[in-house]
């Protein structure tokens, strides 16, 4: 199948949900030495979950049918460019490979806010008016990092 159906196979199915207000004009498709793993939308409005945006749902599906968290040599077609979120998503599972239809300014030109995000991450997260990040008692995070070091669990 061609890069190119692939992408279509994900437009098709965010076309879907989107005719269906289940969630924004986002698709994405998982593959794997050329066999289609997942495909999903997004399903945001569906389901009144804020990270239910295509790329996570794909990668949820695929990890789930795989049996795994670790996506290594996959990739992901994705109809927008994926938001901060699900390019650490996507970082996060090993995917080396990401295919895009849409830019970041195209999501912007129909009133998606990904730009804003971007802005708040490249500003060293100081912008209180997008979120206000305050540090807390370090040592409750660092005794649970420690014992987890201790019981030399899995690093992913």
């Amino acid at each position: 199948m061609k890069k190119e159906d692939i992408m279509r196979l994900a437009a098709d199915k965010a076309r879907t949900t989107m005719r269906d207000n289940v969630g924004g004009p986002f698709g994405a498709a998982i593959v794997k030495d050329g066999e289609i793993i997942a495909v999903s939308s997004n399903s945001v409005l569906g389901s009144h979950d804020p990270t239910a945006h295509a790329e996570v749902n794909a990668i949820r599906e695929a990890c789930k049918k795989l049996g795994t968290h670790d996506l290594t040599g996959c990739e992901i077609y994705a109809t927008g460019y994926p938001c901060p979120m699900c390019m650490g998503a996507i970082i996060w599972a090993n995917i080396k490979k990401v295919y895009v239809s849409g830019l970041p300014e195209d999501a912007e030109n129909i009133g998606f806010r990904d730009d804003y995000i971007y802005r708040f991450i490249k500003d060293d997260l100081e912008d209180v008016s997008v979120c206000e990040i305050k540090n807390l008692d370090r040592n409750i995070a660092k005794e649970l990092y420690n014992e987890y070091a201790e019981h030399q669990k899995t690093i992913y």
